[in-house]
């Protein structure tokens, strides 16, 4: 099996994390933070707005079970990336919509499926996500990797991840 990664922003990666952890073909998503200039930051750090950093999840993925487009489309569905720095009732630089490449195929297809959904008017206002080259990945703390496998209960997890998850797997 090959395996490639892919890091994606859409908002608060405990959210993100729960959606990608049930697709075919992905093997590990881990939450962490990435795209500013601080080393090793903490939650707390990034969460000031002050680092540059975004909430981010690292996927691992089979291509020959799930293709970086799939991977896309799911990103896209999963948050809104019309909202500059802000998903939902989150707000700060740190949930800004983000799509971090590590080769240019992976980039070519970020603008690709950009310039798509901006065609097809399928966002009401304009794609505000970010395509950048990913620079470093800097795994989050320990509790909030498989926050959602491990908290269901939790309000923030029955408030904003289970309905999300729900909606998306309905399509």
């Amino acid at each position: 099996m090959s395996t490639e990664r892919a890091v994606f922003g859409g908002g608060c990666f405990w959210c993100m994390e729960a959606i990608f952890n049930r697709l075919k073909g992905v093997s590990k998503v881990a939450s962490g933070y990435a795209g500013g200039t601080m080393p090793n930051p903490s939650y707390g750090q990034v969460s000031s707005s002050r680092t540059g950093h975004a909430e981010v999840i690292q996927v691992e993925y089979d291509p020959a079970v799930i293709t970086y487009r799939d991977l896309l489309e799911v990103f896209f569905k999963a948050h809104d990336p019309t909202t500059p720095n802000r998903q939902g009732a989150d707000v700060g630089s740190q949930y800004r919509s983000l799509i971090l490449y590590s080769n240019e195929e992976q980039k070519t297809a970020a603008d690709g499926i950009i310039a798509e959904l901006t065609k097809s008017g399928e966002f009401k206002n304009p794609i505000v996500t970010e395509v950048k080259p990913i620079e470093t990945f800097y795994p989050a703390e320990e509790y909030h990797h498989e926050y959602y496998a491990r908290h269901p209960e939790q309000g923030y997890c029955q408030a904003v991840i289970a309905p999300k998850l729900a909606k998306l797997f309905k399509h």
